[in-house]
């Protein structure tokens, strides 16, 4: 889009990567320039990063997006740190292939399979249920 996000892009980040693929910190080149600056700011990108993240894990479990946050924070620490850009590119692959693999016709046609056979279980044990038990809830409601 605009050339300054091109050239961090290519850039080298201390030694971390090679020229031009993109690995490495992001921050500002004044802020690159103060070891004490940096230093701070990785520790402020992995604190932000650190709060996302956790607050992804308790939304596991709990109603929100959990895993949409979790990579939110995962995104952030990929600002700053090549071992979070390198899960991420992995994340990304691994997400990648999985979409692809599940159109699949043959894989979509499994999955459609699977689903009918499970609902048709699931409707047997219901009915089965029902003629047993009749239409009462199987704990006291409201009595």
């Amino acid at each position: 889009m605009n050339a300054e996000s091109d050239e961090r892009r290519s850039a080298p980040a201390d030694g971390d990567a090679e020229p031009g693929d993109g690995l490495g910190s992001r921050a500002p080149h004044f802020i690159k320039r103060s070891r004490p600056l940096h230093l701070s700011w990785q520790v402020g990108v992995f604190v932000v990063g650190l709060a996302v993240v956790a607050a992804g894990i308790v939304m596991l479990p709990l109603p929100g997006p959990g895993w949409l946050v979790i990579f939110g924070g995962m995104a952030i620490w990929a600002t700053e740190f090549v071992w979070a850009q390198l899960v991420l590119r992995w994340t990304k692959r691994k997400v990648t292939e999985a979409a692809q693999r599940a159109l699949d016709p043959k894989v979509r046609r499994r999955n459609i399979i699977l689903t009918v056979t499970g609902l048709v279980i699931i409707a047997g044990l219901v009915a089965l249920y029902v003629t047993t038990h009749g239409l009462s809830l199987p704990w006291k409601a409201g009595h």
